[in-house]
């Protein structure tokens, strides 16, 4: 899926989130989005969900503007939020297969499918446990599952590093990442964790104060700033501060 963002703006009141933000997303990446509190991270991923609409610009996926009413296009893609939601007073079995049935995800082979992931986050045992009983990392692994028996074109996922998942669950999560980046889908996270970023991008996105400073990869980075080692987006972070 290619999705192009063209002069976005968005504001809540004097705010302004997003100021001009013109983004254009390939298929098969791995994309971190950096920024301060309030830089308009979030904001950014809810305008790509269709969860809100610009106050101005377009964004449009495969040349096709967002639409409420279009589910083929909004089943193509999933947004984790860092809470993401569930139906908390289902099992964890039974929130998994309503997520499915919206999606159009359930078909015969989506048991096997959900055991298989279930096993590896180390959820099986919880299956049929109360959702809402979960902690914040099992319930983070629940959502991330549901994404991965899914398997959408677009990952729209707002600081999975901060999740409160163990080291398996992140481990997981960019291993499978990486490999559905090499099946050609499109990964767009947002986080505060920069040597991670370093390490797990082919691009980064920076914002500053709802303005895009940066949308370049990690090599390119370095050979610009002249950073050898995983201080590079501290160094780019700290000069827009200072600008």
């Amino acid at each position: 899926m290619n999705v192009e963002l063209s002069a976005v703006d968005k504001t809540y009141g004097r705010i302004r989130a997003l100021d001009g933000v013109s983004l254009s997303l390939t298929p098969g990446q791995i994309i971190a989005v950096l920024g301060s509190n309030g830089a308009g991270k979030t904001t950014l991923l809810r305008c790509l969900a269709g969860l809100i609409r610009p106050d101005q610009g377009e964004v449009t996926y495969d040349g096709r503007p967002f639409s409420v009413g279009d589910l083929e296009l909004r089943r193509r893609m999933m947004f984790l939020p860092d809470f993401p939601p569930h139906f908390t007073s289902e099992t964890v079995l039974r929130s998994l297969g309503l997520v499915l049935r919206i999606y159009g995800a359930d078909g015969p082979d989506a048991p096997e499918r959900i055991v298989h992931w279930l096993r590896a986050f180390d959820l099986l045992h919880l299956a049929e446990a109360p959702v809402e009983s979960l902690s914040r990392g099992q319930s983070y692994k629940v959502a991330l599952l549901t994404l991965l028996v899914i398997d959408p074109e677009l990952w729209l996922l707002d600081e999975p590093l901060a999740s409160g998942m163990d080291p398996r669950g992140l481990s997981l999560f960019k291993s499978e990442a990486r490999a559905a980046a090499a099946r050609g889908r499109t990964i767009l996270y947002t986080t505060q964790v920069l040597e991670a970023a370093e390490r797990f991008a082919d691009r980064v996105c920076i914002l500053h104060q709802g303005e895009v400073r940066v949308f370049e990869t990690v090599a390119d980075l370095r050979n610009r700033v002249g950073e050898t080692d995983d201080g590079v987006l501290a160094s780019v972070l700290n000069s827009l501060h200072e600008s």
